[in-house]
């Protein structure tokens, strides 16, 4: 079984390093079922439902904000977000909040 190139800069020196694959050239860290993302970033609601830049979200539970006295109650919509990357993949502004970001399996499509 051969590694596929780093997905980044094309380097064939690709290792495994548990459930990631690595880059030693760049540094580039991925998943093994991880897919050229020619069109961007994919990021997935709570439900499996596809996000883009620009969609409206319904939070899916309460959130504890910290900080703050209070939290974002399940069924706040949110509008205009905007996706990114890392762990907290989404970009946006809570009614009541401002500006934050949410993680993905905590929103669904609106």
């Amino acid at each position: 079984m051969s590694l596929p190139k780093c997905p980044k800069c094309g380097s064939e020196y690709v290792y495994e390093d548990g459930v990631l694959l690595v880059c030693p050239e760049c540094g580039f860290e991925f998943s093994k079922n991880f897919q050229a993302q020619e069109e961007g970033l994919v990021v997935k609601d709570a439900h499996g439902n596809i996000l883009k830049d620009g969609d409206d979200v319904i939070v899916t539970k309460d959130l504890k904000v910290k900080g703050a006295s209070g939290s974002i109650k399940a069924g706040t919509k949110v509008k205009n977000i905007r996706l990114c990357e890392g762990d907290h993949n989404i970009d946006c502004k809570v009614p009541g909040f401002g500006a934050m970001k949410l993680k993905s399996e905590f929103v669904k499509k609106a």
